[in-house]
């Protein structure tokens, strides 16, 4: 199945790329192999790369991977600084350690830093900074507006300040870019300290202004309406609705954890019902109208299915291979990359090849196309052009030959009947006299 081009007709719905990144968080929470987790990363980034636009929120993706790389440096700076719980027998360095009072038992500053503890740091550091790559990689893909009018009408209020408070960080980078650009252009330094208390006003101001117009823009479309509903039937939407998100939560949290995996799951699904039916019941307070309603397609199914496949295969994999899933750090023994939770994992390019292709990729192709063939073009004149001139040049030569050849035979022929008179060549007007 091709990938068509992104129009507004056939994009992928925005809810579908959430799905997709929080499976693939889901599968990176029940693992610390490096190898798997290097494997997620890789995964999402190469989809994000392959389905991502030139929308300002799309730029952000970069700005998480960088926020993961700094959490994990923390991580192993607070291993290295204020130990680790495990025990190891491998030291690397000895630190001067700090005398704290009796009231601060249990944390200590300095002291033996052992290389199974730094190795433990490192697992988890990086779990979380696969962590939130897998958000940043929703964030570069979703359309924040699209995914506040696909929400169902209970959630509008709360999905309008959940999207906002979504752009905000892609929305800080664009403007951080754009203002690093402009000190660039003027000839100032956009790098250090100074630069960026600098560029820190500027990016405030410009936040200050979107909330502005945001909130005159919603006054201005009536935001904030609702209809008359009955009091019971508004109580019994906030009943179903609280129970089943705090259902979800607690289902989430056993699905996650290790020892939760028999209620997790009943309730999950338990949670999830209610939630529905209060949303449903509140659906109706809500009136808006919906202007184009995104669908919910075949390749949205596939996008959505790849994450949850991908988590669900990697939380299966806890129960048949716990060791190569959580690597031990005591003993220190290397990671191995097993075989079908790798597979798994790999099911999560999927969106690269199924979702629809953004519109600058598709003219990016197509130029990419015309550029070839222009060069093809030229390529073939300038040859059409150097053949003609080598021809040209060749005529020229041979036309040169035959003139000269044709001077030094008429030179030769003169020559001849003059020595046959006896007198002068042809043109000489002083004939020689003859020797005695």
């Amino acid at each position: 199945m091709s990938a068509p081009q992104a129009t507004r007709t056939t994009a992928l719905h925005a809810g579908a790329w959430w799905l997709w990144a929080l499976g693939l968080a889901t599968a990176a929470s029940r693992t610390t192999n490096p190898l798997l987790l290097g494997l997620l990363v890789g995964v999402a980034g190469y989809v994000v790369a392959a389905r991502r636009t030139n929308a300002p929120w799309a730029r952000s993706y970069g700005a998480f991977v960088k926020l993961g790389l700094v959490v994990l440096a923390i991580r192993l700076l607070f291993a290295f600084v204020l130990g680790s719980p495990i025990p190891g027998t491998h030291t690397l360095v000895t630190l001067p350690e700090v005398p704290l009072p009796d009231w601060a038992k249990g944390v200590r500053i300095g002291g033996r830093v052992t290389a199974e503890g730094m190795v433990f740091a490192l697992y988890d550091g990086l779990k979380l900074a696969t962590l939130l790559i897998c958000v940043g990689a929703a964030n570069a893909l979703a359309n924040p507006a699209r995914l506040l009018k696909s929400l169902p009408g209970a959630l509008y209020e709360a999905g309008v300040a959940v999207v906002v408070a979504m752009t905000f960080a892609p929305n800080l980078v664009a403007d951080v870019q754009r203002l690093r650009a402009a000190r660039r252009l003027r000839g100032r330094p956009d790098r250090g300290f100074t630069a960026l208390l600098q560029v820190g006003l500027p990016v405030l101001e410009g936040a200050l202004e979107r909330s502005v117009a945001l909130a005159a823009a919603m006054d201005a479309r009536g935001y904030g309406r609702s209809a008359e509903v009955p009091p019971a039937v508004r109580h019994l939407t906030s009943v179903l609705t609280l129970g089943g998100l705090l259902g979800i939560c607690a289902g989430t949290y056993g699905l996650l954890g290790d020892a939760g995996g028999g209620y997790g799951l009943p309730l999950l699904l338990a949670g999830l019902a209610a939630a529905l039916a209060g949303l449903w019941l509140g659906g109706r307070r809500s009136v808006r109208s919906r202007y184009r309603p995104d669908r919910w397609g075949a390749r949205a199914w596939l996008v959505a299915g790849s994450g949850i496949a991908v988590a669900a295969l990697m939380i299966w994999a806890n129960d048949y291979a716990p060791t190569a899933l959580h690597p031990p750090a005591v003993p220190l023994t290397a990671p191995v990359l097993p075989l079908w939770p790798a597979a798994s994992v790999l099911m999560g390019l999927l969106p690269a090849f199924v979702a629809p292709l953004p519109p600058d990729t598709a003219r990016g192709d197509r130029t990419k196309r015309a550029d070839r063939t222009e060069w093809a073009d030229r390529t073939d004149r300038a040859d059409r052009t150097d053949r003609a001139d080598r021809t040209d040049r060749a005529d020229r030569g041979d036309r040169a030959d035959r003139g000269d050849r044709a001077s030094s035979a008429s030179k030769a022929s003169r020559a001849a009947r003059a020595a046959s008179r006896g007198g002068a060549p042809d043109g000489d007007p002083h004939p020689k006299e003859p020797t005695q």
